[in-house]
């Protein structure tokens, strides 16, 4: 087995323990440790290759992995240049967003599905908590939308910072 540097262990720690609390919460285990790698490793992308070396995990385990993430909206799939070769990358403009707050699509789903129910069944209270469903994903919907606003304020008020801190570190040289 390679020997990692203190430094390679120390991250591939911290991936299975992000990784942990992203499968607690219902990632499939493979898919949130590849998720995690590509979180918190310095590429900007990877082959199946890349990730398989870099976790020390089989290509069949990144294939499963990689397909359920693209399909899940949290990597993208390209190509690269030079090769014939698929690269993965997060959507790292905005990955939390994206994740937590690009939900709309699922909300609308719902709420249809709720309606459809309401003008199928009859009076009562399965009917009622249909009603219920559906306002509670309208509701939701509307309340992502301010959030996503707001989130989007906050990201250049912090890419500002950044920009200002780094401005000030290059003339302080």
């Amino acid at each position: 087995m390679e020997e990692h540097s203190a430094e390679r262990r120390a991250l591939l720690e911290y991936v299975e323990q992000f990784a942990a609390i992203l499968t607690a919460s219902g990632m499939q285990r493979m898919s949130a440790r590849v998720f995690t790698y590509i979180l918190v490793d310095d590429a900007d992308t990877y082959t199946a290759a890349d990730i398989a070396e870099g976790l020390s995990i089989s290509l069949a385990a990144v294939s499963g992995a990689v397909r359920e993430l693209i399909a899940a909206g949290l990597l993208i799939k390209g190509r690269r240049a030079s090769t014939r070769a698929d690269v993965y990358r997060l959507n790292d403009d905005d990955i939390w967003g994206s994740i937590m707050l690009d939900r709309t699509g699922f909300l609308d789903r719902y709420r249809e599905t709720a309606i459809a129910g309401v003008e199928t069944l009859p009076e009562g209270p399965g009917r009622d908590r249909l009603i219920q469903t559906a306002a509670f994903m309208e509701f939701t919907k509307s309340e992502m939308a301010a959030m996503r606003d707001r989130w989007n304020a906050r990201r250049a008020e912090i890419a500002a910072a950044y920009e200002a801190r780094r401005r000030d570190s290059d003339a302080s040289r």
